[in-house]
Formats: C-alpha cells, sequence, structure tokens
C-alpha cells in the first residue's frame, strides 16, 4: 500500500489524512471503526505503535507470532509484511509517516535511526512501569498534531523528530535484535528467518531463499540445522502455518479465499498442506478454533 489513506481505508477505518506524509491515530478501546483482523500486508511507510492493554491482540512478523502480552512498542520500516489480530480492550499510539514529513533532516534516516531495519520488524514487549514511561514523550506529538492548524503538521514533524531520538536511547541501550546471534550460521539464520517473513507468501523453497543469500542450499540447510535444531523448510511452512491459521480463525473468508490470499494454486492443494501440518482440515480447525 503506497498511502496512508489507502492503508486506513484497509482497515475499515472512519479517519483519513489530508496529509499524505504523516498521521497519528489515537487507538481506543473498544474501537468499532476499524477492524480488528488484517491479513499480511505491506504498506511503503514508517509505522511506530506504543499499545496497552493488549488483552488477546496478536502480531506477527519475522516468522514469530506474539502473544501473551501487556504492552508492546513497534518500529517498522516500509517494504515488510506484517499482519494482527486486535483485542478490542487495546488503546494506545500508531504513528504513520514517510520521510518526505521530515525532508529537513539531512543524515542518512537508516543509518541515524537504526530500529527501522529494512528486513526485520523490530519488537519489545513492556511492562506496566515501560508503558507509562513512553506515554508522554508520544502524547506530546499527538497533542501537536491534533491540535496543527497547518496540513504539514510543522510542529508535530518536529516533535516526531525529537521522539524518534529519544526511542533511539532505548533501542540503543536494549538492542535485542542483535542478541544471540553470533557464529555465521546465527548470522545466517537471522537472515533467513528475515527473508521468509518478506517472501513466504511467493517463495516456498529452500533453493530459492538459498539464491537470495547467495549461498548453496545444502549450506543453508546445515547452518539452519545447526544453529536452531530445525530444518530450513519447517521455518517456511510454520510462518505461512501461522498466517492460515490467523485468516481461518479470525475472518470469515471461505476456504477458497484463503488459499488464494496465501498464494495457493487451488484450494485443494492449500488443503493438503494445510491437513499435512495442522492434522485437521480447515474446516474442522476453525470450527475447533471458534469453540474455545
Amino acid at each position: 500500500m503506497k498511502e496512508i489513506n489507502d492503508f486506513l481505508s484497509s482497515i475499515s477505518a472512519d479517519y483519513r489524512t489530508s496529509n499524505p506524509n504523516f498521521y497519528c491515530l489515537r487507538l481506543k478501546a473498544n474501537e468499532g471503526s476499524i477492524n480488528n483482523y488484517k491479513p499480511p500486508f505491506r504498506k511503503d511507510f514508517y509505522f511506530i505503535a506504543l499499545v496497552n492493554n493488549v488483552g488477546q491482540t496478536k502480531i506477527t512478523y519475522d516468522n514469530t507470532n506474539v502473544t501473551n502480552l501487556n504492552s508492546f512498542l513497534v518500529f517498522q520500516a516500509p517494504g515488510l509484511l506484517y499482519s494482527f489480530y486486535r483485542d478490542n480492550t487495546a488503546n494506545g499510539y500508531l504513528i504513520y509517516f514517510k520521510k518526505e514529513c521530515l525532508s529537513f533532516f539531512k543524515p542518512d534516516f537508516e543509518k541515524e535511526f537504526p530500529f527501522f531495519n529494512i528486513l526485520h520488524t523490530n519488537f519489545f514487549k513492556l511492562n506496566q512501569s515501560k508503558f507509562k514511561n513512553f506515554a508522554p514523550f508520544l502524547e506530546e506529538v499527538f497533542t501537536a498534531y491534533e491540535n496543527s492548524t497547518d496540513d504539514q503538521h510543522k510542529i508535530a514533524t518536529v516533535k516526531l523528530l525529537a521522539l524518534l531520538y529519544q526511542l533511539k536511547e532505548f533501542t540503543t541501550a536494549f538492542n535485542q535484535w542483535e542478541e544471540g546471534f553470533t557464529t555465521p550460521q546465527q548470522i545466517l539464520l537471522k537472515k533467513f528467518i528475515q527473508l521468509v517473513n518478506n517472501y513466504y507468501l511467493e517463495k516456498r523453497t529452500v533453493e530459492e531463499y538459498a539464491a537470495l543469500l547467495f549461498v548453496t542450499p545444502n549450506h543453508l540447510s546445515q547452518s539452519v540445522k545447526s544453529a536452531s535444531d530445525k530444518n530450513a523448510l519447517s521455518f517456511i511452512n510454520e510462518r505461512l502455518m501461522s498466517e492460515a491459521k490467523s485468516l481461518i480463525q479470525f475472518t470469515e473468508y471461505d476456504i477458497a479465499e484463503i488459499a488464494y490470499r496465501l498464494n495457493f494454486s487451488d484450494p485443494a492443494n492449500f488443503g493438503k498442506f494445510f491437513k499435512k501440518h495442522a492434522e485437521l482440515t480447515p474446516l474442522e480447525f476453525r470450527k475447533q478454533a471458534r469453540k474455545k
């Protein structure tokens, strides 16, 4: 999705922005005008979310499903795949922007703010204390945005830049996304998982990912097995299954539509794939999931 308003339309939000490069959306509990579930999508703009009271909220990124949350902070660069299921209790701050709104900022944006990684989403679980520490910084941006009298939201964009530097201090201190990836096998595993997250809808074989990583399929398979004790194909299948289960459980799409959205050649092939990995047909899984 190239435009912020296109995204807002896709989640059935009642809101639109007059500034195509910047939008601040307050997420409110029991916000009925926004869809609770969004299938996998890519957007051509940056995203920051600070969310509290998340209940049963689930987000999917980097081959990972995250649930059992209290609060969380998310950074995402353009072009990455992301999906979410939102609990009605969730509230907080969502910021969507393009670099054009910070045209006065001269340093290289990604180098200056490395938490906007072009390969993967950066995600931090927070407790209530940490949420309360961050909330006032975002509130400053939102207050300036909402009180702005010009379409460019000049004061709010300056406060957004200040916020980015405040968040940079936090992410530099915790630097969670680099921990543990020290051996060559672990580094390759990390790159592989990042690529799976971005391309699992289009690429389904180890050979395709090996080509993207400029290694042989055998080297990729051995490295992934050494670093994770799992085979490479399982990461691809698990990422696909995770999205399939979300679509089946949280939407009213029929199975044929879900097969199409997940890029299967036909519903029969999707059904075989799903039953092999879930030991249930898609319809059986939907029926069972909705009993809980």
